[in-house]
């Protein structure tokens, strides 16, 4: 068996393993729930691998696929691969997946049928489950025959594959409360030197933390992303997402999110299975009448109204509070000047940073939020990483 080297890269979705040989790419390992499991898993299928510097060609490849996952817009169809050990139909099965493009997805029957194989569904989609290249061969743009999502080998199964194709889909189309390339509407620069210049406490703490980091979180619609806060809501991170991937996979293609309409046309029945409470179910419904009858308002109108005439729009709904509308127009919409005073980890945080021995009372905090205007957002952020810092975060 020829000599295999594989590495670890870090992407937006966890860190990856890349193995290479002679004739090129011999596998990319999706993240495992840790990194000791990626690397079992990676040595299983190539015993005998060890784990040393990537060459130029590989390192290239790795960056390739960071960007992609990152939600940038790259093709990877001459990334070199190893399939010589690989049956011939299954070889075919991937050179036909890779020309599927970022963004668009295929049906199993599709792709057979391009293979010139009508008919032979269920063997493109074995051949795929098998796929060694995750990301680079996109198995994860190839769906259930209606526009359902399908399975997934990867950790995480389903979630994993809505995952990718939702980064993939906001790539293709940015919302309009970022610029062109992602960011934030506002200067954080600015922001920065108005903050450090305004409150001498806070600079030594963003002194302590560095760089400003925060991103925009893509969303096809404000409805989805609402929808998906319902879903979140006292739940861990993994369990939620869980969760939301099943309610997504209800609907035919998934990745796009839920509507209103697919809301309220599926049983309470196939929602209360996907794992939802009777609560959350009757805030999903909500959710779903207000913005069918144009209570909600779209992405593009949120766009021209200022926070509090969002907040009191979006909080009429069951189930949506005034939390909740925070963190939409800080990381869904990248408003600038947001104090979410009511949060633990803001006031924890904010006790940590200015030496406090109790929490502050909101008062206190809005007061001395009033010397971070129109920047609250940031300092805000700033607060959150202080309490990451204390944690060992």
């Amino acid at each position: 068996m020829a000599a295999h080297g594989f590495a670890f890269f870090d992407t937006a979705i966890g860190r990856c393993a890349i193995a290479w040989g002679e004739r090129g790419i011999a596998r990319v390992q999706l993240p495992e729930a840790r990194e000791a499991a990626t690397r079992a898993r990676l040595l299983r299928q190539l015993p005998g691998a060890r784990e040393e510097p990537p060459p130029r060609e590989v390192r290239r490849a790795a960056l390739a696929i960071v960007a992609l996952l990152g939600g940038e817009p790259r093709d990877l169809s001459d990334v070199p691969l190893d399939m010589d050990s690989l049956p011939a139909f299954q070889r075919r099965v991937y050179e036909a997946a890779r020309c599927i493009p970022p963004g668009a997805t295929l049906s199993y029957g599709e792709l057979a049928e391009r293979l010139g194989a009508p008919g032979a569904a269920r063997a493109v989609g074995q051949a795929l489950g098998r796929n060694p290249f995750a990301i680079v061969v996109p198995c994860h743009r190839v769906l259930s025959a209606g526009g359902k999502v399908g399975g997934f080998s990867a950790n995480g199964g389903v979630v994993t594959k809505l995952r990718l194709l939702t980064i993939e889909a906001g790539g293709r189309q940015r919302p309009r409360s970022a610029g062109a390339d992602g960011a934030l509407r506002f200067d954080p620069v600015a922001a920065l030197r108005h903050l450090r210049r305004s409150d001498a406490e806070l600079a030594r703490v963003v002194d302590a933390v560095g760089p400003f980091r925060m991103e925009l979180k893509r969303t096809p619609s404000l409805f989805a992303a609402l929808a998906e806060a319902i879903v979140y809501q006292q739940l861990s991170g993994r369990a939620a997402a869980t969760i939301y991937a099943r309610v997504c996979a209800l609907f035919p293609r998934p990745h796009e999110g839920p509507t209103p309409e697919k809301i309220l046309r599926v049983s309470d029945a196939r929602l209360r299975a996907a794992g939802l409470s009777r609560a959350k179910l009757l805030a999903l419904r909500d959710l779903a009448r207000k913005a069918r009858a144009g209570e909600i308002p779209t992405l593009a109108e949120a766009r021209d109204m200022d926070d509090e005439a969002i907040a009191a729009r979006l909080t009429q709904v069951r189930g949506i509070g005034r939390w909740t509308v925070e963190m939409l127009l800080m990381f869904r919409l990248g408003r600038p000047d947001v104090l979410p005073a009511d949060d633990y980890g803001i006031r924890k945080g904010f006790a940590l940073a200015f030496r406090r021995r109790s929490l502050p009372a909101r008062a206190e905090l809005e007061e001395r939020g009033a010397l971070w205007k129109p920047y609250r957002t940031v300092a805000s952020w700033y607060l959150w990483r202080v309490l990451e810092l204390e944690q060992g975060g």
